[in-house]
């Protein structure tokens, strides 16, 4: 499974190693134990500090296709249960590095939240391996589990588990259990995931301890393309800059195909994601991750809370917090959530294997959606709201050619069906005659566009009856200091390379206005002197 230039990139990861990290196998019979022992074996063996061991952990494992981490004999909280390939190899090897003493990136009040956890916290995360959503959900339940004794986290490959799955009604990862009950499903980060914890226990915003920062030049709310460039502009402009980020990436995660990125022919998400963040790390960026901004106080020096409770004090803000899918809004859509309904085809894509579906919308994301659908569930029906689909040409054609993809236009869905707590059919009623069908089917993907991220801005800025801000060829918003760039705002066509424009763009024009503040402020100091 694991090649000679993916073991010796390991051997160079693990030579930092402080602790001794073992992998604990629960014995028993199960066809895949000689793959995971398999498995573990080749990466115990890259390290003198790496060793495993089967053993009966006497109940603290679900299976023999489980195991936990112990890191110098203690157990970490850690537990895999099937076997940590795909996307989530980076989830157990992260896992190693941490139990082992390598820092964790978590921000300080962060830290000081999960802390102060009293209560006993027994997480089970329900993955894909074809997820790419579900490895942050892991990473950072994991690292919760080593800041904190009180918590464990498993990862269940649900492929592995599907009686489990049956039991439990899951049709859609990743899918978050705490103490047995359903904690999140979905779209789920660690933003909302503290979130959650703090809703839980509200005493827990209390325990933040995190060191104050200084007064900022600049502060970026958004870890997107827009942000990211915003935020190195201004950082090679020698200023103080933070950037807040409930998910670093945005919803560049969610994009599997990346192919207009001028001068880049071919790449994907995680992989941008990936180079946007090793890219931050070159420049002194202060960066806090998994929080999201509940207030703006506006003034010369703006004011800045987190769902954390720290505020920062700021002489400049750049909004660049992108959008998220939008919701078709009809009776069964939020209600099935996680139950037939879902909203990105790559994660959630498998668990309809040999069933029909439908994609919601008929703009690039919706066909996009659909030709990724139709090489693993037995039918596809595309519904468009216009007479014509949106896409691009050529996605259409490629479309029209799969004998399992049928594109039904100008129809409007009117309800998502359900029995027995799963989806079965989709009633929509075709624009043209007003009559209503229903079509049996077992998943909805709702594929049509975006809402701005720009709900915590309401009363701030000026912004638009779609909630876009409102700006000006220089990215100012109607507030002087504030400015916004990227899938927030006005500007149209979006795209990752022409949000990286504008996070540029609006980098830029908050130094200026910086600039020119400085001399208005010596100009009202030499007047009072």
């Amino acid at each position: 499974m694991l090649t000679k230039e993916i073991l010796q990139a390991l051997k160079g990861y693990t030579e930092s190693m402080q602790k001794n990290v073992t992998f604990v196998v629960q014995t028993g019979e199960h066809s895949k134990r000689a793959e995971l022992v398999s498995f573990l074996s080749d990466i115990a063996g890259v390290s003198d500090k790496l060793s495993i061991e089967e053993r009966d952990t006497q109940g603290n494992l679900r299976s023999s296709i489980s195991f936990l981490l112990e890191a110098d004999g203690v157990d970490t909280g850690i537990r895999f249960s099937g076997i940590p390939g795909g996307h989530e190899f980076n989830s157990l090897i992260l896992a190693i590095l941490h139990a082992s003493g390598t820092e964790l990136k978590v921000d300080d009040s962060v830290k000081s939240i999960v802390k102060a956890v009293k209560d006993e916290l027994n997480f089970e995360v329900f993955i894909s391996l074809s997820c790419h959503n579900c490895p942050e959900v892991v990473q950072a339940l994991n690292q919760f589990a080593l800041l904190n004794d009180n918590i464990t986290s498993e990862m269940i490959d649900g492929g592995l588990y599907q009686n489990l799955i049956s039991e439990r009604d899951i049709q859609g990862v990743p899918s978050v259990y705490l103490n047995g009950e359903l904690f999140a499903n979905g779209k789920v980060d660690a933003a909302s995931l503290i979130d959650k914890l703090i809703e839980r226990d509200p005493s827990l915003k209390e325990a933040n301890t995190g060191v104050q920062l200084p007064l900022q030049d600049v502060t970026v709310i958004g870890g997107g393309p827009a942000g990211v460039a915003s935020a190195i502009y201004s950082a090679r402009k020698g200023l103080k800059v933070t950037m807040v980020a409930e998910s670093f990436g945005g919803q560049v995660k969610d994009t599997m195909g990346i192919e207009n990125l001028i001068s880049v022919p071919k790449t994907t998400g995680p992989e941008l994601v990936g180079n946007l963040m090793e890219h931050v790390n070159d420049y002194d960026i202060t960066l806090k991750e998994h929080v999201r901004v509940d207030n703006i106080e506006k003034g010369n020096v703006k004011t800045i809370t987190l769902s954390s409770g720290e505020q920062i004090r700021t002489r400049s803000l750049v909004v660049a917090t992108g959008a998220r899918w939008r919701e078709l809004g009809v009776p069964g859509e939020r209600e099935n959530v996680g139950n037939g309904v879902a909203y990105c085809p790559h994660c959630d894509g498998p668990f309809f294997k040999g069933k029909d579906v439908s994609v919601i919308g008929g703009g690039n994301s919706g066909i996009e959606a659909a030709l990724d659908l139709a090489g693993i569930v037995k039918s596809v029906t595309v519904f468009e709201f216009m007479p014509t689909l949106k896409a691009d040409q050529v996605l259409i054609d490629q479309a029209e050619k799969r004998d399992n993809i049928t594109i039904i236009k100008n129809a409007a869905t009117r309800q998502i069906l359900a029995e027995n707590g799963k989806v079965n059919a989709i009633e929509y009623q075709d624009r043209s005659t007003n009559e209503v069908h229903t079509l049996e089917l077992a998943g909805v993907f709702v594929q049509i566009g975006l809402v701005p991220n720009s709900q915590f801005m309401k009363d701030v800025v000026e912004m638009t009856q779609y909630g876009e801000i409102v700006v000006d060829e220089k990215c100012n918003t109607s507030e002087a200091g504030i400015f916004a760039a990227g899938d927030v705002t006005t500007v149209p066509y979006k795209q990752i390379v022409i949000s990286m424009g504008e996070g540029a763009k609006a980098s830029l024009a908050a130094f200026e206005y910086l600039l020119s503040h400085e001399v208005i402020e010596a100009e009202e100091e030499s007047a009072a002197a």
